[in-house]
């Protein structure tokens, strides 16, 4: 009988206590995850306060990046009027895969959309290069490409490259 007395009061002292235990907890539950919330937010303001400029520069290069291959510019700085088309077209898909491939790691700070258009840009202007070129005579040389290609460019309803910094902008402005 005291075997079984001791045993109902180990019972009464352990539901009392884990009874106090989950009171206790659950009084205190709303000021950790108050203070959980703090932290994890002056986690993110910090880091926020770090990636910032990272994340401005990389807009600021992903721009410009739009700005180097779009053909007008693109022309200008390859100065191809003593070039064969061919030689002008060879040289503008290096310019465009080498400036591509020198801002690739802007994607780590812009969004996912911003990336998807400097792609889906690159891609469409390769694209051009290649139509335009498919489009001339054999013996065409770097000026007729030029006219060619600037004159398909200038009958497109849509500026691709305006279209694609207006929309990189507009991605930036979420930021803020």
């Amino acid at each position: 009988m005291v075997l079984y007395n001791i045993l109902i009061d180990i019972l009464k002292f352990t539901v009392a206590g884990i009874g106090v235990v989950w009171v206790a907890f659950y009084l205190f539950k709303p000021y950790m995850d108050k203070n959980e919330r703090l932290q994890i937010l002056e986690l993110k303001r910090s880091a926020d306060n770090q990636t910032l400029p990272l994340r401005l520069q990389a807009y600021e290069r992903v721009v410009l990046f739009i700005e180097r291959i779009n053909p007008s510019s693109l022309l200008v700085r390859l100065n191809g009027a003593g070039f064969s088309a061919a030689d002008l077209h060879h040289q503008a898909v290096q310019e465009v895969n080498g400036e591509y491939q020198h801002n690739i790691t802007q994607q780590v700070y812009v969004s996912s959309r911003a990336w998807a258009v400097i792609r889906r840009l690159k891609d469409d202007t390769v694209n051009l290069l290649n139509s335009t070129l498919r489009s001339l005579p054999e013996n065409a040389s770097g000026l007729d490409f030029s006219r060619a290609l600037l004159t398909h460019l200038s009958q497109m309803e849509n500026n691709p490259y305006d279209t694609a910094a207006s929309m990189i902008r507009k991605d930036l402005e979420e930021l803020f």
